[in-house]
């Protein structure tokens, strides 16, 4: 793994996800100091320091959020972590469910503790069946060895921690609408404010963390936060497991530590395009995230700062090679077409917006397409920036706004010509989208 410091991957064995091996690692020692020997907080006080962002895609700093829950209020306080891992190109979070379920676990309780959580909840994707399996059987350890549910290694803290499944919906990704689909309602996302902090699940305070944000908290804690801070970059600390697909010759999910060159890790790291074929973009974070040249690359590190700076963002760790050859339209199709199937319908923009620029795509593929059709598309796009209730609206229009910038030559081409430019040439973009 690339890196100076790996801190959340390890050498993969057929036990790696049972309570004995994870105890080989050290596990749940960390739980133990925290019970015995901190505050809920100081426990907070160490999230805050260490700096850590969030992994799921908005990067908000997970200890500010901690810091928003009154801890004396008299209220009953919820945690969940995000295992809805639906952006296309990303499965970092299965990694983690599927070879080290008891990080999760025990940094749940640690947080649990932090929030004075008595009642926790794992959102995990309905499609996940290891990664479900897996992370059941590690509460079933806990519970079984005394690390969760009923005065946790004999302190007075409680904690019950539930596996939810969820049905499939890509929207259940976002905060609110996973909250909402726990409480067994349709997973409508829910308009903010009041914050999820204030009012979450069941109408209370609750802290809703992505699951690689969550799993770090057993490292801030065992190392300390401003230890924790020295890794990555200034404003990025720490790493980011990254799932990396497409076009490129070792996929799979790698850990940089935040400050480490994109360019660097392509082509040495994962050993560059497949095939030997030239880069022609990336899609960093997940297709929520705006394309990026090869050019564009070339001095880009992996943070957040620096991807901002190039016009795009880091999103959910989950980055796509697209080699040269590739045909862009046919790749935007793909995109859209998704965002429209995965619409939860709630917000008119989305809802027709969606379908509106669906329906333009596929007529430039089937060669109805029209010059105007593209202004149209980046019309609809724009109207949808910040008019729905989710992010859902905006994500589609970045990736439509952001494909036509830089490669609306070829949506020229094919309108004037009813085909790809890079007809007869090997195109995979959709089956290597549709694998990812």
């Amino acid at each position: 793994m690339p890196g100076r410091q790996l801190l959340m991957t390890f050498p993969v064995t057929a036990t790696s996800h049972l309570l004995a091996a994870y105890r080989e690692r050290g596990g749940y020692e960390t739980l133990r100091r925290v019970l015995t020997t901190m505050k809920p907080e100081q426990v907070t006080k160490e999230v805050a320091a260490s700096g850590i962002l969030g992994h799921g895609g908005a990067a908000f700093p997970a200890g500010r959020k901690w810091q928003v829950i009154h801890l004396d209020d008299g209220q009953p306080h919820y945690l969940c972590a995000n295992a809805d891992e639906g952006e296309p190109g990303t499965f970092k979070d299965r990694w983690i469910l599927e070879n080290a379920p008891h990080r999760l676990v025990e940094s749940m309780v640690i947080a649990g503790y932090a929030l004075q959580v008595h009642n926790a909840f794992v959102y995990i994707r309905g499609e996940f069946d290891l990664p479900c399996r897996r992370l059941q059987a590690a509460i079933d350890e806990a519970y079984d060895a005394g690390l969760l549910g009923e005065r946790i290694m004999g302190s007075e803290y409680s904690m019950d921690l539930v596996a939810h499944r969820g049905a499939g919906s890509y929207v259940c990704g976002e905060a609110s609408g996973l909250l909402t689909s726990i409480e067994g309602r349709k997973g409508y996302p829910r308009n903010r404010p009041p914050r999820l902090t204030v009012r979450g699940l069941f109408q209370r305070p609750t802290v809703v963390n992505n699951v690689e944000t969550l799993s770090n908290l057993s490292v801030i804690l065992a190392m300390g936060g401003e230890e924790f801070r020295k890794i990555g970059a200034p404003k990025s600390p720490g790493t980011q497991l990254v799932s990396i697909s497409g076009h490129v010759a070792k996929p799979g999910v790698y850990e940089l530590e935040f400050g480490y060159p994109v360019k660097k890790f392509i082509f040495e790291d994962c050993g560059g395009v497949l095939g030997g074929r030239g880069l022609k973009c990336i899609v960093p974070g997940g297709i929520s995230t705006k394309v990026l040249t090869g050019a564009e690359i070339e001095n880009v590190t992996y943070d957040h700062a620096s991807f901002a700076k190039a016009g795009s963002g880091l999103g959910s760790g989950g980055m796509i090679v697209i080699a040269e050859g590739t045909c862009m339209v046919r790749l935007l199709q793909v995109m859209v077409r998704f965002y429209h199937h995965e619409s939860c319908g709630q917000c008119t923009p989305c809802r027709d917006g969606m379908g509106w620029m669906h329906k333009l795509i596929d007529g430039i593929v089937e060669g109805r397409g029209r010059r105007e059709d593209l202004a149209r598309m980046e019309a609809i796009a724009l109207a949808n920036d910040g008019t729905t209730i989710c992010g859902m609206g905006d994500a589609c229009g970045y990736a439509v706004t952001g494909i036509l910038a830089k490669y609306r030559d070829e949506f020229e081409y094919w309108i004037a010509n009813g085909r790809s430019k890079f007809d007869g040439r090997l195109e995979v973009a959709e089956a290597e989208l549709a694998h990812a």
